[in-house]
């Protein structure tokens, strides 16, 4: 048995060995080389100088990095709570074996293949005030057109709604897929106790789909924090950076200032950010599962 252990274990890395390869070339590695070029004053012609942690220090007391930092995460409180809770109901609602559930799974996921830059036109259709939907609406109610894009105080709520409207169908599918693998016998069991639609909903299907929630939360999450193009092309960050996020901030410096040292640093930066949210998130549900 001892012999045949050694060959096995050959076999099984030749198995991964291709895997573990493109993964460290196309992950790995680019890690790495960003985290060396973080601590150098480097530009996009290749020219470097090390200045050790001088890109983390400017990056704390940049104004403009906080801001970012700050629309970054309230983007993500005002879309993923929200989108979670959307995406679960709608889930619920088309469970079910029907023709009519089957193409409202079609529409609802429909706008989920859509590019970036088609969802940012149709929303741009919607919330111009001088010409968009929302704008001819008000005209008839003789109200005055709000400022969505334009206005500080609307700006990342129209962002979330957009991504919202843009990001459900995905969600929706994988919710579906979780609530397919609740064996129907369980719910005749609770039919017969007489249990009702909360009762089932809190004591059958949400503990047998945390997992597909826990999925669902971390994966857009980590959509979410990376942020760009909506942002980018619905308002270029404004009115006054108060649509900016970080992606969008690391585009700005290495593209625009090409300051490629001080826009790695910003990355490295926000995947501390994504790895904290996303471990603390697991460790919460599972904290949780330990303590049931």
């Amino acid at each position: 048995m001892k012999s045949g252990g050694a060959p096995r274990r050959l076999e099984g890395l030749a198995f991964v060995a291709p895997f573990l390869l493109l993964y460290g070339v196309v992950l790995i590695w680019p890690l790495l080389m960003g985290i060396g070029i973080s601590f150098h004053r480097a530009d996009l012609f290749g020219a470097r100088e090390w200045i050790g942690l001088g890109n983390y220090a400017t990056a704390l007391a940049d104004p403009v990095v906080h801001q970012a930092i700050g629309n970054t995460l309230l983007l993500a409180l005002l879309i993923v709570p929200p989108l979670t809770a959307l995406a679960l109901l709608l889930a619920l609602a088309l469970n079910r074996a029907t023709r009519g559930a089957a193409v409202f799974r079609g529409i609802f996921f429909s706008s989920s293949v859509l590019s970036v830059t088609i969802v940012t036109l149709i929303w741009r259709f919607i919330l111009t005030p001088d010409a968009g939907l929302l704008a001819v609406a008000a005209d008839a109610l003789g109200r005055e057109p709000l400022p969505f894009l334009s206005d500080q105080a609307l700006v990342i709520p129209a962002i979330a709604i957009t991504t919202i409207w843009w990001s459900l169908g995905f969600p929706i599918m994988l919710f579906l897929a979780g609530l397919q693998q609740v064996p129907a016998d369980v719910y005749e069991a609770a039919a017969l106790d007489r249990a009702g639609r909360w009762t089932t909903f809190r004591h059958i299907t949400l503990p047998a789909i945390r997992r597909t929630l826990l999925l669902v939360v971390m994966l857009q999450t980590v959509g979410q924090l990376q942020l760009f193009g909506q942002a980018q092309l619905l308002t270029g960050g404004g009115p006054g950076g108060g649509s900016r996020t970080i992606v969008l901030a690391i585009f700005e410096v290495a593209f625009g200032r090409w300051e490629l040292g001080y826009a790695t640093a910003l990355a490295e930066i926000l995947f501390a950010m994504i790895l904290v949210v996303t471990l603390l998130q697991y460790w919460l549900v599972t904290r949780r599962e330990d303590a049931g």
